[in-house]
């Protein structure tokens, strides 16, 4: 298995995973996506709320905020010797008091560890009009995704087989596929058709330019060739910024690894 990063930031990254069948580029998408731990918004007590918001209405947005986890300094609450009960080692307790008018907004809950916030300060929870009040205590511990798609460390996660675009010898150049192609990866180049220099991954596999090239009277077959490559893939991953994507990704591997690790020992 191989990985081969296009781009690597702290909230997106693009990488083609080489090597693998795709039973198991799926099961990395799906543990990326419900088997990372990472920080939500679990626990509300709300003190005051006259805003136009029922309460659990304000609550389900607080839970949705994504928080930046910091997964080395906390424990999961299952694994955690407070047997659920919530304790420094696994619980986070964030408070919030503010009176309109104005908007209350995630960066106005107050956390008692600087490091465990919201990751952004900006996201819109509820209108408050003059002499309304929000004041609230709320408590954040680490699951997964497969438990609430709160505790999701990603917002977008998915892969594609890697392109593959051939033309055979009888390409006369006439551009056609190159007009339809709504990605524009296709240029003329020695009265032949290729592929832009840097541009094969954006392809979509969307065959209009296999169509184009038929339209054109070209006989049965087309000219220009799109397949795919079954042992290599290309992921687009997201985070909603609670995990840095190589972070996912890592945790992610683990994942796997460490339930390989398990039906093997099961098996022996």
């Amino acid at each position: 298995m191989k990985i081969e990063f296009s781009s690597l930031e702290e909230n997106t990254a693009l990488f083609v995973l080489d090597g693998v069948s795709i039973a198991f580029a799926n099961a990395l998408r799906r543990a990326m996506i419900s088997e990372v731990m990472s920080f939500a918004i679990e626990d509300v007590k709300i003190y005051d709320n006259t805003s136009a918001l029922f309460d659990e209405i304000l609550t389900h947005r607080l839970g949705l905020i994504p928080l930046v986890t910091d997964a080395d300094s906390y424990v999961p609450r299952s694994q955690c010797s407070c047997d659920g009960a919530g304790c420094p080692r696994c619980t986070i307790t964030f408070t919030m008091s503010v009176e309109g008018p104005g908007i209350v907004r995630s960066g106005d809950l107050i956390s008692q560890d600087p490091v465990v916030r919201p990751a952004e300060d900006n996201i819109p929870i509820v209108k408050l009009e003059k002499n309304q009040k929000v004041v609230i205590e709320a408590q954040a511990y680490m699951d997964r995704g497969m438990e609430h798609a709160k505790w999701s460390p990603v917002t977008v996660c998915g892969y594609k087989n890697y392109p593959i675009i051939t033309h055979d010898d009888r390409c006369d150049g006439c551009g056609l596929c190159v007009d339809v192609c709504p990605h524009e990866i296709l240029e003329v180049k020695r009265s032949v058709v290729g592929v832009k220099d840097g541009a094969l991954e954006a392809c979509s596999l969307c065959r209009l330019c296999e169509q184009a090239c038929l339209n054109s009277g070209i006989g049965d077959e087309p000219a220009i060739h799109i397949g795919m490559d079954d042992r290599r893939f290309l992921f687009n991953l997201e985070s909603d910024g609670s995990l840095p994507t190589i972070r996912i990704i890592k945790d992610g591997l683990l994942f796997l690894k460490k339930q390989s690790d398990e039906l093997h020992e099961a098996l022996s």
